[in-house]
């Protein structure tokens, strides 16, 4: 299936995914399709303030489970759904996803060195007008454009 084509059948399933969260605190993090035929899976991320319960997978599993049949969404005789949590250290893409975890320590690469180095950890300090703000180090502040960023995850804290 074209590049194309299945970023047009993930953004129709992500709609889904938020009709079917409406009315709930879940929010759709990410929506993945893969594979073909049988073994075809599409795998939906949650999330939503305070964590995922096994019972809000359930929810929108269910609830999207039905919206995708009705409108069949996934053009193919058979495919796998599955809804869980991102994970404690999710992947960061999306402005809000930044928005959410403003305090939390985060790891980033971007794509052009920025003070000489390409690889960032530290706690985010800010986030406004397409601008991260992370301290690496005590009293020391790096602004990294949004546009730059390649990679972004949640950094777990033990």
């Amino acid at each position: 299936m074209p590049a194309a084509e299945t970023t047009e059948i993930v953004n129709r399933i992500t709609e889904l995914g938020e009709k079917s969260a409406l009315g709930t605190p879940i929010e759709i993090v990410e929506v993945e399709l893969r594979g073909a035929g049988k073994a075809r899976l599409l795998r939906v991320y949650i999330d939503k303030p305070g964590g995922v319960t096994h019972g809000d997978c359930e929810l929108i599993s269910e609830r999207l489970g039905r919206l995708l049949d009705e409108e069949d969404a996934v053009p193919s005789d058979s495919y796998t759904l599955e809804v869980s949590s991102p994970g404690l250290e999710r992947r960061l893409t999306r402005p809000r996803d930044f928005e959410r975890v403003v305090g939390q320590r985060i790891r980033l690469t971007v794509r052009n060195p920025i003070e000489g180095q390409t690889r960032f950890e530290g706690k985010l300090t800010g986030f406004a007008g397409g601008t991260l703000e992370m301290e690496t180090a005590p009293q020391h502040l790096v602004r990294v454009p949004l546009d730059q960023v390649h990679k972004a995850n949640l950094k777990f804290e033990w």
